[in-house]
C-alpha cells in the first residue's frame, strides 16, 4: 500500500471528523500496488448511516481530506445506508485494503 502510516491516520481521523458516524474506509486502485509510482488515491468510504445531501457529504469529505492530506488528486465513493450496491463497490472491497 503506498500510503504512510501518518496519511493512512490522517484519513481515517478525517472521514471519522467529517461524518461523525461509525464508518469503514477502504483504499483501492493504484495505490494498492507497491510497484506501481503516482497515482490518485482512491477511497470507499461506507457507513450504515444515511445522509440527507450525499453530494454535500461527499463534497465536505473531499474538502477536508484535500486539506488534511494535502493538494492530492483524490477519487472518493459514499456508500451510506440507502446508496443501492453497485459494481463499484465490490470491487473496491475486493481490491482494495482496508484502512
Amino acid at each position: 500500500m503506498r500510503l504512510t502510516p501518518s496519511q493512512v491516520q490522517t484519513t481515517k481521523n478525517t472521514v471519522n471528523r467529517v461524518l461523525g458516524t461509525p464508518n469503514r474506509v477502504w483504499l483501492f486502485g493504484s495505490r494498492v500496488d507497491d510497484r506501481l509510482r503516482g497515482g490518485d488515491i482512491d477511497l470507499l468510504v461506507e457507513t450504515e448511516a444515511v445522509f440527507p445531501n450525499r453530494a454535500e457529504t461527499l463534497c465536505r469529505l473531499h474538502g477536508a481530506l484535500v486539506m488534511a492530506l494535502g493538494d492530492r488528486k483524490l477519487d472518493i465513493v459514499l456508500k451510506d445506508a440507502r446508496t443501492a450496491d453497485a459494481p463499484i463497490f465490490e470491487i473496491a472491497r475486493r481490491t482494495g485494503v482496508m484502512l
